[in-house]
């Protein structure tokens, strides 16, 4: 019988084991959260803690692995943080990260919507229009994106060790293909890429859609979810996941409250800190930590 999800307790946070979330349920994003609330002392215990914390719940039991991209394997989150605090200067506001953990993972015309009424922008900003606006200054900036820590290591270990990988990501193939032009021959290791604007991606993250859709397009597929382990950075993304009936390691930003970390079924600072031998993944042959 396959095991449940690992259960464990990191900084007072405990973990839910669920693999049956509802679609509709989002947790609660607390208000007036400061940037920078988690310093680098408090995500290097997280991480430590995370790490050690893995039972034995959930080894032997991962078969194929699926990344989201933003935030995760590229640093772009960056970019449009950078984009939408210029556009929220022009009316003497600010940009703050309980806003950006409700934005992240979603299609653009969600995370707009948000954007516009919850700044207080709507009559002034349609979400179409921030989306053009938005659109026209990013264009510079995909890119140059660069890899995060860890990603380029953990994506040539896995391919090359037989474990089927993807990515599911919420951006829309005209981006895709801007963020990932510096990095082609990393991405060609993916089995398969499922992207925002994708026809079977009905809906955009916290639904399950994007998951689903990548479970089915492996060789083998489709797959059975409680065997899929998959990485994200955003709370919105862990959600999909879970309502999706898989396995999740969360990577959140530090300056992400660690509330938005509860559901996930491991927490860690970078996917340097990943142990693929907790999962029943063949473990890394190199003395990197």
């Amino acid at each position: 019988m396959l095991a449940s999800p690992t259960r464990f307790v990191a900084q007072r946070i405990t973990l839910r084991s669920s693999n049956t979330i509802p679609t509709s349920f989002i947790p609660p994003f607390p208000r007036g959260l400061p940037q920078r609330s988690v310093t680098k002392a408090s995500v290097a215990a997280m991480s430590t803690t995370s790490v050690n914390a893995v039972t034995d719940a959930g080894r032997g039991s991962i078969t194929h692995v699926i990344f989201d991209m933003d935030g995760l394997l590229l640093d772009t989150e960056k970019f449009y943080t950078e984009v939408q605090e210029k556009i929220l200067a022009r009316y003497n506001k600010t940009f703050d990260w309980s806003l950006k953990a409700k934005m992240m993972g979603r299609k653009a015309i969600e995370a707009a919507t948000l954007f516009v009424e919850e700044c207080g922008i709507s009559d002034s900003l349609s979400p179409e229009a921030f989306i053009v606006e938005r659109e026209s200054m990013l264009q510079d900036l995909f890119p140059t994106s660069d890899l995060m820590p860890g990603a380029s290591r953990l994506l040539r270990h896995l391919h090359g060790k037989g474990i089927p990988i993807c990515v599911a990501t919420g951006t829309h193939t005209r981006h895709f293909d801007l963020k990932t032009q510096r990095h082609r021959e990393l991405f060609s290791l993916m089995h398969h890429i499922v992207r925002g604007d994708d026809p079977e991606v009905k809906q955009g993250k916290p639904a399950p859609d994007g998951f689903l859709a990548a479970a089915r397009r492996f060789e083998d597929g489709p797959v059975d979810p409680r065997k899929a382990l998959v990485f994200e950075d955003a709370p919105s993304g862990v959600m999909a996941a879970k309502n999706a009936g898989m396995n999740v390691i969360m990577v959140p930003d530090p300056r992400l409250d660690k509330s938005y970390c509860t559901v996930a079924d491991q927490v860690l600072a970078s996917l340097l800190h990943f142990k693929p031998e907790e999962w029943g993944l063949p473990p890394f042959e190199d003395s990197q930590n």
